[in-house]
């Protein structure tokens, strides 16, 4: 049922334009809070220039430099984050989550790649690099982003040590933290960020334009 109930949710906001960030009846139904309005950044901090509000999309704009980070005003705990991306060439952006306002939210929060897996410039990264992974920590299943230009649709479950990632209805990640760190992470780094009970949600820049809709989010007991 979980399974079939993502698929008519990736239907609905892909075929739909008119659906365009707000909550389907099902999502409503079951406790989603829609975080972007489509018309302005209320409710986010942050990086407001890098980012934007623009065709009801929250643009990152290079030609502000399309870096720095974009946060949640609220911080979360354990939740189901759902939201739609269209990348650039070369593109390469993060998904924060419960990591703090200061510092490098790759190690003192966690950081889930978004990344164009094709571009060249990325085709000897370490398997923990590509889009989805977990930075540092977990490595993604690669071969499911849709081409450069295309919208895809994420969605991210974080419950306790437990971070599950669905990229256009494939799992690509689906693992313990606390497992995958035990002996050391992948990267041989520090990551006290995975320690984290909760923490702010946001958009991580690294200096690409690309483009997010359809933000929502269920908080879980």
């Amino acid at each position: 049922m979980k399974k079939l109930a993502l698929f008519l949710a990736i239907a609905a906001f892909s075929t739909a334009s008119f659906a365009q960030n707000k909550l389907t009846k099902e999502e409503k139904k079951d406790g989603y809070m829609l975080l972007f309005n489509g018309k302005d950044l209320s409710g986010w901090i942050g990086n407001k220039q890098d980012y934007v509000a623009e065709n009801g999309t929250i643009a990152v704009k290079t030609d502000a430099g399309g870096s720095g980070n974009l946060y949640t005003e609220k911080e979360y705990g354990d939740f189901i984050f759902r939201f739609e991306f269209k990348l650039t060439p070369d593109a390469n952006n993060g998904l924060g989550i419960r990591t703090p306002l200061e510092g490098d939210a790759a190690y003192v929060g966690m950081e889930l790649q978004i990344l164009d897996n094709t571009a060249e410039m990325y085709s000897k990264l370490q398997p923990y690099q590509y889009h989805g992974s977990v930075y540092g920590v977990i490595p993604a299943k690669r071969g499911f982003l849709k081409p450069v230009g295309e919208w895809n649709y994420q969605e991210v479950e974080v419950k306790g040590n437990k971070v599950k990632v669905t990229l256009n209805g494939e799992v690509i990640v689906d693992g313990d933290i606390a497992e995958a760190s035990k002996d050391g992470t992948m990267d041989h780094k520090e990551h006290p960020g995975l320690k984290n009970k909760k923490g702010y949600i946001g958009f991580l820049g690294h200096g690409s334009e690309l483009y997010f809709r359809n933000i929502r989010i269920k908080e879980l007991d």
